[in-house]
């Protein structure tokens, strides 16, 4: 790929992605990483946002739970348990992608993400964290 097709696939999934962490955003998660399996429900309001989400932006999944390295969990690898979730609670159709990746995107949405706006307040929050 060329330098001027590069920087026109990069501009439009800057644009037109969504960047949408897993655990704890759609799947509620809430014994953490527990058995390695997906045993929630969705976050509430997560069917409705998805839905809204998809009719303007590609959504693409961020999630640990695909990273290469994680063991299998029933012989099944943490994408094909993230799409089996997702199909169960009918959200799959509004999935872009899955990655364990950071995505180009416009915005990402992550309950441990943290605003950065200069080093001094970064560092006085994570010393209180």
């Amino acid at each position: 790929m060329d330098l001027k097709s590069y920087s026109i696939k990069q501009e439009n999934e800057n644009n037109q992605q969504i960047a949408i962490d897993f655990d704890g955003v759609i799947h509620s998660n809430s014994k953490g990483y527990h058995d390695g399996t997906v045993y929630d429900p969705p976050f509430p309001g997560t069917k409705e946002a998805l839905k809204q989400l998809s009719q303007k932006y590609k959504i693409v999944i961020f999630t640990c739970k695909v990273k290469p390295d994680r063991p299998l969990i029933n012989g099944k690898s943490g994408k094909e348990l993230i799409k089996e979730w997702l199909s169960k609670y009918n959200l799959l159709h509004y999935i872009h992608d899955i990655t364990c990746e950071k995505p180009r995107a416009i915005a990402y949405i992550d309950d441990k993400g943290y605003r950065f706006n200069d080093w001094g307040t970064t560092l006085k929050f994570l010393d209180n964290a």
